[in-house]
């Protein structure tokens, strides 16, 4: 049974071969992060396991990945990226890799918060412009955080957040219990969060959960941390919330398009912090993420 990595990069590349064993299945390295999706019947070449970080596969070309049975997608978003469904009807299974960066997304996601409720992005950029632009902050210490979605990233959150003292409340799709936290209802979540962090995985449900209504229940002044999926939310409801300063600010690390175009309408407002979909993006992290994902090829090869 052989596999590829399609689409590599130097880092990932690098621990995927330091973690290779003795008597590992065939997984070639494909080094290059930025392959088109019509490369994939070339790279695989046959081969009964793709390995993939961020290369979307639609359905139409894996119809052309003549053998393929498996996708390891190293992450849990691949509906961002391809349709398990669809590919599952051509005997394709697709694994998904998930905790291995609960508490890396986690921490990003509070130096999100952190620098939306101090200002610390607009502060630089007016420093470097010769301006010094001073604004009153959000002090979050016994301020509410809510959590919408809550999975191990959450919890991590929320551990967090607690240890700053601030107050955490949350809402999940199905009932849980944590300890600290108060479950309320969603409706109860949006009117009484100073901070609203996005916890949800991408699929058919959650696609635009974040309306313009949801946005209007929002505390006015409100600051919106989105570290999930960009189509999580109404992006143009966000864009006119965040004019109108409904929505205090947002800490964004995931978007629609990705590279997130620099003439995009979120590039213009002041009251955003952006990062490049790198939250998950620690050593340890990918550490763990290759892990799993040679625990994947190696049960896959052994028929498990």
């Amino acid at each position: 049974m052989r596999g590829v990595f399609v689409d590599a990069n130097d880092t990932l590349a690098e621990i995927f071969e330091r973690q290779r064993q003795s008597g590992d299945p065939d997984v070639s390295v494909h080094e290059d992060p930025n392959i088109t999706p019509e490369a994939w019947p070339a790279l695989l070449g046959g081969a009964e396991i793709g390995i993939v970080d961020h290369t979307a596969l639609p359905t139409e070309i894996a119809r052309q990945c003549a053998g393929l049975k498996h996708v390891v997608f190293l992450g849990t978003g691949a509906r961002s990226y391809m349709n398990p469904d669809e590919l599952a009807t051509l005997g394709i299974e697709v694994h998904l890799i998930k905790g291995y960066g609960d508490t890396a997304v986690a921490e990003a996601a509070i130096a999100l918060m952190w620098a939306s409720a101090r200002g610390l992005a607009q502060m630089d950029r007016a420093m470097r412009a010769g301006n010094w632009l001073r604004d009153d902050a959000m002090q979050l210490t016994g301020k509410t955080l809510g959590l919408i979605g809550f999975g191990g990233i959450a919890a991590e959150v929320a551990r967090i957040a607690l240890g700053s003292g601030m107050r955490v409340i949350a809402w999940n799709r199905t009932p849980k219990q944590h300890p600290g936290v108060d479950f309320v209802d969603l409706d109860t979540l949006l009117a009484q969060s100073h901070v609203v962090s996005l916890h949800l995985l991408l699929n058919d449900e959650t696609r635009g959960f974040i309306t313009g209504q949801r946005i209007a229940q929002m505390k006015p002044g409100v600051i919106l941390v989105n570290t999930a999926r960009g189509a999580i939310v109404d992006e143009a409801a966000m864009i006119a919330a965040l004019k109108s300063g409904h929505i205090r600010h947002a800490g964004l690390d995931v978007f629609n398009i990705e590279p997130l175009p620099k003439d995009h309408p979120l590039t213009a407002l002041p009251n955003v912090t952006l990062s490049a979909h790198s939250a998950f993006r620690t050593p340890e992290a990918s550490e763990n993420l290759i892990h799993a994902a040679w625990q994947h090829c190696r049960r896959i090869a052994h028929g498990n």
